[in-house]
């Protein structure tokens, strides 16, 4: 299915959001995808957005739009790096994976 954008949720508060919008930004550029970003979405987060064991949600969140408005949640938080820290490259190589087998379908 068309992936039409990437829809990345962030916070100012939350340290991981820079993270998030670097990988989404190198994505978007990549695939030539247009990026929206929400800053503390609720609504869209209850919605869409993966929840804790208590029904709560986390933030960042990345979903992607699909053709006739479907959207598709994949991914919460950044991987780790062996040293704990960030791993933008697997992230970046993660989202661009999930949008080729999108596009496959």
């Amino acid at each position: 299915m068309k992936v039409e954008g990437i829809i990345a949720i962030v916070a100012d508060w939350e340290e991981r959001s820079k993270y998030v919008l670097q990988v989404c930004e190198e994505v978007s550029k990549i695939k030539n995808i247009p990026i929206e970003i929400k800053k503390e979405d609720y609504d869209f987060l209850t919605t869409y957005g993966e929840k804790d064991e208590f029904g709560g949600v986390e933030i960042p969140q990345v979903f992607l739009k699909l053709k006739g408005g479907i959207i598709k949640h994949i991914m919460t938080r950044i991987p780790d790096n062996e040293k704990g820290l960030p791993d933008i490259e697997k992230a970046v190589k993660n989202i661009i994976e999930k949008i080729e087998e999108e596009e496959k379908e």
